[in-house]
């Protein structure tokens, strides 16, 4: 009668036992000690690496956006603008101490001079002063314009897309035909026949004009993410339809939204101005870059100053607030990684 044979050791010091069917059984535990002692990986976490951070966890969209972001030299460049312009709008006395209502008819079209660089506009006020109060207006209208077209197309849009259906038929056709009216031609006749100088009529304008483009938006990444594998399972384990959109929908269909309204900001800010300069934005006593550009727009071969300086700013504003949103978008469009 034959002896029985020692199984045989494989490659990694183990052995392979003989089973009943012929066949053989890995005996070595070598590779799970190896997958135990793991060394740790770059950041210093036994699973960091390309995909985690230093505790091992993997990292978030966010979390790579946000080291994307530091990294970016434009996003740093822009977000120093709208940091200072933020400054500024709260406390313009840190770079400024005078009133940009009080005039002086004898300097008026005046050039620079010591204490007023940027010189006096058609009414004798200083140019330099203007143009700092006037950030307060542009930056106050353009962050709260975005803020309610983000709310309000995220809810109607996110509603829509969820449900589908009859409301998802009947909110597109209504943003059809929001999108079928001019902007600037609905500004000259809604804004017309408001009296008010405060920025509320020029907010609730942009805002009623502007959230069918956040809505589209909204819709579309709503619909993308309902499909996914992780909203289905949560759905089949009885997730109720709020806590599927709060939980599970809204935080990872929501960075479309984020970066079409940090670009739709700096849009907002010009739209204002040019409002102003048509008469039917804001209106003094309000400081804004908009009415100081068509106060000077007359006298623009005779005194350039009057018109450069305010101009300058605005243009200078709007790019922050534009390559702001292009530096966010790269940073959270997986699809560029």
């Amino acid at each position: 009668m034959p002896e029985p044979q020692s199984p045989p050791a494989d490659d990694n010091g183990g052995a392979i036992a003989a089973t009943g069917a012929g066949g053989g059984m890995d005996l070595a535990t070598s590779e799970g000690g190896t997958l135990e002692q793991r060394p740790p990986g770059p950041g210093g976490g036994s699973g960091g690496g390309a995909g985690g951070d230093s505790t091992g966890r993997p990292r978030s969209l966010w979390s790579d956006a946000w080291r994307d972001l530091r990294r970016n030299p434009v996003f740093v460049l822009s977000a120093l603008v709208i940091v200072f312009l933020v400054v500024i709008s709260i406390r313009p006395s840190l770079i400024t101490t005078g009133n940009p209502l009080s005039c002086d008819l004898a300097r008026a079209q005046d050039g620079s001079r010591p204490g007023h660089p940027f010189g006096f506009n058609g009414q004798g006020c200083d140019v330099y002063t203007r143009t700092v109060h006037g950030a307060r207006t542009s930056v106050v209208v353009g962050v709260l314009a975005s803020l309610g077209v983000a709310v309000v197309g995220s809810f109607l849009g996110g509603l829509a897309g969820f449900f589908g259906g009859f409301w998802d038929a009947i909110l597109s056709r209504i943003t059809d035909i929001f999108f079928g009216i001019p902007v600037v031609l609905g500004g000259l006749v809604l804004l017309s026949v408001v009296t008010s100088s405060t920025v509320w009529p020029v907010i609730g304008f942009m805002v009623l004009l502007g959230w069918p483009q956040i809505s589209r938006i909204a819709r579309g990444s709503v619909i993308t993410v309902k499909q996914n594998d992780f909203v289905q399972a949560a759905r089949a384990l009885g997730a109720s339809n709020p806590r599927l959109m709060l939980r599970h929908i809204l935080p990872n269909a929501i960075a479309p939204v984020i970066v079409v309204a940090t670009i739709a900001l700096g849009t907002f800010i010009a739209l204002e101005a040019t409002l102003s300069y048509l008469g039917v934005g804001l209106k003094p006593p309000t400081v804004s870059w908009g009415i100081d550009i068509s106060d000077a727009s007359p006298y623009i071969r005779n005194s350039p100053h009057m018109l450069l300086w305010p101009a300058g700013a605005l243009a200078i504003t709007v790019l922050a607030f534009i390559m702001l949103g292009d530096a966010v978008r790269d940073a959270l469009d997986p699809k560029l990684r």
